[in-house]
């Protein structure tokens, strides 16, 4: 490990050497809220060159920490305190883990000999590490200012090498204000998971000898859009995408077949391929609604995660790798030309995909029309987000559109959003919800008040679950908790230093949205829908 003193170090409290090894590390912005036991970093925080942002709620802290990197492919950072505080974070790091977002919270614990048994201190849990260690990739406890920096270097080294999934640092409370003699570890040189010389060519070989070639590209292909580009364009193979993988290839792109793999005309196309390269995707139920098709060929399969190679399909090749290494490699063994085209299975995805969406596409085309080519929207687990925008609304680059996939959470968009934006400054952004899931986290309105962020927030009202409500009915059971009374969202603006407007048309939504990417702050626009079908 190199560091940044001699080995003998430094005297630094456990705060500041934390402060200090974030900055080694280049964070640039840390999401989070004050609390009694977390001071000891916040007086460091005062004087470092990192940018503080106070959501209203530490679930919001999660969900921007999860915007800010997915969108930037940096990682996110939070900071808690203890207890409840902790707790609250904890939805927004189960989504990140589903999602494979590259996430830090940082909270205190309870002191270094503090019993197990506890004392009744503030804000005390029996195993606040093990709380978190269900929702994170690794929950690591430190005992030392030694190991508290290597651990921050550690997991930043995780998130190059590995999977990328949420860790959570914890140091106890003395341990934060108490001075050691320790240096700051800088970060660790890791290399990139490479696949076997004999692994990439099987599998220019096997896509060299396809007629009918496919590519599918999920979240973990997000780094590797250029060589997922370039393969296709190279074999003239169509290219789905996963919702996570939304972005990687451009949706105008001629080769792009959308971010639609649950619509049936998507699924025949991937049972017909001979070969079908799937690059840094779990193949999940939460993309493939109604099952995976049965692959007729070969699949070579990519991706980081070892234990994620046989899971939901076995490949015939199955390469454990990074999506950028491998398809660096394969690129120039992969044969010209020779697949079949098939004009009309780009027609017949968007048809579906629009008639799925119907009661949202004017909307979604409108918000196109208002979007500037490389702005980011970031989406809600709402109806107008899964069938409205994500078969709909097209995105350019990787990482432009954020949803909230496997977990499924609630209250997503508009704190991801507000990460995204900060990490993006120049690029613009849009959130979109509804409006039982915007009363998740409609406080966060007044962060983004706060913060001065341009962000037009579209929210369709429906009355509360629109979807729980349409499957209560498909199901024979009489609606009940679904139904829920509308609060004067336009007010609810206001009041959190936000503006708001009634949007009645297409056209209105295309003008507002145009003008609230010049406001400075939060605009919601509000969409008035009729029924649940």
């Amino acid at each position: 490990m190199t560091q940044s003193a001699g080995q003998s170090g430094v005297a630094m409290t456990g705060g500041e050497l934390l402060v200090a090894s974030l900055a080694a590390h280049k964070v640039d912005t840390v999401f989070g809220i004050p609390g009694t036991h977390n001071l000891e970093i916040y007086r460091h925080l005062t004087g470092a060159k990192i940018r503080h942002v106070t959501p209203r709620h530490e679930q919001g802290a999660g969900y921007a920490a999860d915007g800010y990197a997915r969108t930037s492919g940096r990682p996110g950072v939070a900071v808690v305190t203890t207890g409840p505080a902790l707790l609250n974070i904890a939805t927004a790091l189960a989504q990140s883990y589903s999602d494979s977002i590259p996430v830090l919270v940082v909270s205190p614990g309870m002191p270094l000999r503090h019993p197990q048994r506890g004392t009744g201190l503030l804000h005390e849990m029996r195993d606040q590490r093990a709380a978190l260690a269900a929702v994170v990739g690794i929950s690591h406890r430190v005992t030392s200012h030694a190991e508290l920096t290597e651990a921050v270097a550690q997991i930043f080294a995780g998130f190059s090498a590995d999977r990328p999934r949420p860790a959570h640092l914890e140091i106890p409370l003395d341990l934060l204000g108490e001075q050691g003699q320790t240096s700051v570890v800088q970060p660790l040189r890791v290399r990139r998971r490479a696949p076997e010389d004999w692994q990439v060519m099987q599998a220019a070989t096997l896509l060299g000898q396809a007629s009918r070639p496919g590519i599918l590209a999920g979240g973990g292909a997000r780094g590797a859009a250029a060589q997922v580009v370039a393969i296709a364009e190279r074999l003239q193979a169509g290219v789905l995408t996963t919702a996570n993988g939304k972005g990687v290839i451009s949706e105008t792109h001629p080769l792009s077949l959308g971010a639609a793999v649950h619509l049936p005309a998507a699924a025949q196309w991937l049972a017909e391929r001979d070969v079908l390269l799937a690059v840094g995707t779990e193949l999940a139920p939460t993309d493939f609604w109604h099952g995976l098709p049965t692959f007729a060929g070969d699949v070579v399969r990519i991706d980081i995660d070892p234990a994620q190679l046989l899971i939901n399909a076995r490949p015939s090749l199955p390469i454990c790798a990074d999506a950028t290494t491998a398809l660096e490699e394969l690129l120039p063994l992969v044969k010209e030309g020779g697949a079949e085209a098939d004009p009309g299975v780009r027609a017949r995805i968007r048809s579906e995909a629009r008639a799925e969406g119907a009661r949202w596409t004017a909307w979604t085309d409108a918000l196109a029309a208002a979007l500037p080519k490389r702005a980011m929207v970031l989406a809600d687990n709402a109806m107008a987000g899964y069938y409205g925008a994500l078969g709909n609304l097209p995105v350019h680059e990787p990482g432009a559109f954020g949803y909230p996939t496997g977990f499924g959470t609630l209250g997503y968009a508009l704190p991801a959003a507000i990460g995204a934006k900060i990490a993006r400054p120049r690029r613009p952004v849009v959130a979109l919800c509804g409006d039982g899931g915007l009363m998740f986290s409609c406080q966060e309105i007044a962060t983004a008040a706060a913060e001065s962020i341009p962000l037009p927030v579209v929210v369709f009202v429906n009355g509360g679950y629109g979807e729980i409500r349409a499957e209560m009915r498909d199901a024979g059971i009489a609606p009940i908790g679904v139904d829920l009374p509308v609060p004067d969202l336009i007010g609810l603006a206001t009041a959190l230093g936000g503006a708001g407007y009634a949007v009645r048309t297409p056209d209105e939504l295309t003008r507002l949205v145009k003008a609230s990417l010049e406001h400075p702050g939060p605009t919601l626009l509000v969409i008035e829908e009729e029924g649940d079908d």
